[in-house]
């Protein structure tokens, strides 16, 4: 079998897109990362080509990788395919493939599955999912060598914009560029340690949809239907501290005390955050260039836009100044000073 595995510039959803419509898909299939929604859809799209619909439950199976056999997996694959090109066999959440021992395939079982899966039938086309790989198992190393690989991770800020786009339109709806860039500001999708994702996305476009009455999507329906995260709430309140609207950082900061939110988080976050302005505004004044900041800064691209914004509005010594009130307002909190709540509130009337 030919060894298709790609390099990370193009992303998975492409690759595997264009193989289907080409018909030139593998007969072993790994799929594994955050995005659970694009690997839903690829598993989707590949049984919807290879199986009959009218045959579905005869010619595809779906096996729990947490309790599956090495038995099953041949068994299952053994198979032929009832009026269908394809039978489509599906391993989910395969812990194995992830380095995580299995109480039902011991080490003996291990190696005959590595060796059942250089001789798969051609009728069937086994498909592999999990979060994450441990690329030094000996089972990943024989998917990698005899199958294709693909790492589903989170959309490129191009590829995102299309979606959002097509979503929109296949709806009868439009959105003009700054409200689109206001959807991804607002929902967070590339924050550091996010869990949001395509089908948080998905849910609150739905949500955008029926919220709003016109072709055109309003930035209000973005505000009131948009979940977004605790980051992009940090960040927005770092927005109104930098125009002077303390009634709005205020008003941020009740609302997320009011909803649970944990007052050493928010703390953590807001130092979090002025230290990536900081350490933006000086690469910047050192003239180093956008790719430098993110290769220095390890973090995506979207959040060193974000954060670059607010570098005008600050100076170095501005910030070096707010960083060491977070530190000290942390350090009160901690030996009983200040009650947390009380502490940030004088944090937002100091700025």
């Amino acid at each position: 079998m030919a060894n298709r595995n790609h390099a990370k510039k193009e992303h998975a959803y492409k690759i595997i897109d264009r193989e289907i419509k080409s018909h030139s898909v593998n007969n072993l299939l790994f799929f594994y990362g955050e995005e659970d929604f694009l690997i839903h859809w690829a598993v989707e799209t590949i049984v919807k080509e290879y199986v009959n619909e009218a045959c579905r439950e005869l010619n595809f199976s779906r096996l729990d990788g947490n309790a599956v056999t090495f038995e099953q997996i041949r068994n299952n694959c053994e198979t032929l395919p009832f009026i269908s090109e394809k039978r489509v066999v599906l391993i989910s959440d395969f812990k194995l493939i992830e380095g995580i021992k299995s109480r039902f395939i011991n080490e003996e079982e291990e190696k005959l599955l590595v060796s059942y899966l250089k001789q798969l039938p051609e009728h069937c086309i086994l498909i592999i999912t999990a979060d994450s790989a441990d690329k030094r198992k000996r089972l990943y190393k024989a998917v990698l060598d005899q199958g294709s690989v693909y790492e589903f991770g989170k959309l490129d800020e191009s590829s995102l914009i299309s979606y959002i786009t097509k979503r929109f339109r296949k709806s009868g709806k439009k959105a003009k560029p700054s409200v689109i860039a206001q959807i991804i500001e607002t929902s967070g999708y590339y924050d550091k340690d996010t869990d949001y994702s395509l089908y948080n996305l998905e849910n609150d476009i739905k949500k955008a949809i029926a919220y709003n009455d016109d072709i055109y999507i309003e930035p209000e329906s973005v505000y009131n239907t948009i979940s977004g995260n605790l980051d992009t709430d940090v960040f927005a309140m770092i927005d109104s501290l930098s125009q002077n609207r303390k009634e709005d950082a205020y008003h941020i900061l009740h609302n997320l005390l009011s909803s649970g939110e944990n007052e050493f988080k928010l703390l953590a976050l807001l130092a979090s955050q002025f230290e990536i302005v900081l350490a933006i505004k000086e690469m910047k004044e050192e003239g180093k260039s956008f790719l430098q900041m993110k290769e220095i800064l390890g973090i995506h691209e979207y959040r060193i836009k974000k954060a670059a914004f607010f570098t005008n509005k600050y100076t170095i010594s501005s910030l070096k100044k707010i960083l060491m009130k977070i530190y000290n307002i942390d350090k009160s909190i901690k030996t009983g000073l200040l009650e947390p709540s009380l502490a940030l509130e004088i944090f937002i009337s100091e700025i």
